[in-house]
């Protein structure tokens, strides 16, 4: 993607990151009666069965930052290397803001770090090959090498007069570039004002999909890539919004599945080959997930004995595999966990 000439939760200061987290995780013929979305994609609703899963601890990454009062883990993306690149968005200026693990060795490398950001989250373009941060403290998406190197902002500024707070990204096949813009709803009786921006790969003007969004997060494609999952983090829901025949427009959207979160809010999502959707939650140690026809499918948690872990953020799926794992984090620190996803990896299911 190419430089943007348009112009979560998280502040402006790094600093400031703990306050605003915790204020915020057989076909059918031509003739035919279309087929039940259950049916296309490999099992009917009576063959449902929900199942619960505990995750495996794999890796400590990161411990409570003294300068800004917590660690948060995001954005889990595997890289052409292997390694499963994430962010930690509260991490100090200076400090190990873009890492790299090697599952293989538990070796653990800073890719990047400036002065100034707060990443929410993480993918590699379809286009370039190079990795993508939103940085919600600075109100821009940044892109680097795999390696950290040659860092370039390719959107920043105002988007239809407003200036961004992206969170989470996805790309579509043709490298066109979809944001979540976060906006707290201050209830009970706020207009919601959070957004959906694309960004034109060939020109890197950003548009508005959406508006009036109550503070949008997660953002995936779903199985067929014609329309969007949104997880909404003051409505604990996730939405799916249709997209014309481009790319460049919604032309429908209906709210996809309501979550029970209590305490909890639904933060970033991601699916798999066969359409399911992971969500992660933020206030909660666990991810939820759902089948396309939304339903819950399955409960992935952590052992009870595992404590001071209060947000599961995200998930990636090694690509061709159905092994996952999810960035887990709270007082206790940031980690990487492991569990069995439903369907194999694809590339929805690989950052964002």
């Amino acid at each position: 993607m190419r430089r943007a000439t348009s112009g979560r939760r998280y502040p402006a200061v790094v600093g400031s990151a703990a306050v605003a987290v915790l204020a915020l995780a057989g076909c059918a013929t031509a003739s035919a009666v279309p087929a039940d979305p259950a049916e296309v994609h490999g099992y009917s609703k009576e063959r449902v069965t929900h199942r619960s899963q505990t995750a495996k601890e794999v890796l400590k990454i990161s411990t409570v930052h003294e300068a800004t009062g917590m660690t948060l883990l995001e954005g889990p993306t595997f890289g052409e290397d292997g390694r499963l690149y994430l962010v930690d968005v509260t991490a100090p200026p200076g400090g190990p803001k873009v890492m790299a693990v090697d599952l293989d060795t538990e070796e653990v490398s800073t890719v990047f770090t400036d002065e100034r950001s707060a990443f929410t989250s993480a993918q590699f373009s379809p286009d370039d090959g190079r990795l993508y941060l939103t940085d919600y403290a600075g109100g821009r998406i940044i892109s680097v090498t795999p390696d950290g190197e040659r860092s370039q902002v390719v959107a920043e500024g105002p988007v239809d007069g407003r200036k961004m707070q992206p969170d989470d990204l996805a790309f579509d096949e043709a490298g066109n570039m979809f944001v979540t813009d976060s906006r707290y709803t201050t209830y009970p009786d706020a207009e919601p004002g959070g957004r959906v921006l694309r960004f034109d790969a060939d020109t890197g003007t950003g548009s508005v999909l959406a508006d009036h969004q109550p503070n949008p997060n997660g953002i995936s494609f779903d199985l067929d890539g014609g329309a969007l999952w949104v997880s909404q983090l003051d409505a604990n829901r996730v939405d799916r919004l249709t997209l014309n025949e481009d790319g460049t427009a919604v032309t429908a959207g209906h709210t996809g599945m309501y979550v029970d979160g209590g305490m909890a809010q639904t933060d970033s999502n991601a699916v798999d080959a066969a359409g399911n959707v992971y969500l992660g939650v933020h206030g909660e140690p666990r991810i939820l997930v759902y089948g396309p026809d939304g339903t819950h499918r399955a409960t992935i948690t952590v052992p009870e004995k595992d404590e001071g872990l209060d947000s599961a953020t995200n998930i990636a799926i090694r690509p061709g595999t159905t092994v996952a794992y999810a960035t887990i984090s709270g007082p206790a620190g940031g980690y990487i966990y492991r569990f069995d996803a439903l369907a194999e990896g694809a590339r929805q299911s690989n950052g964002g």
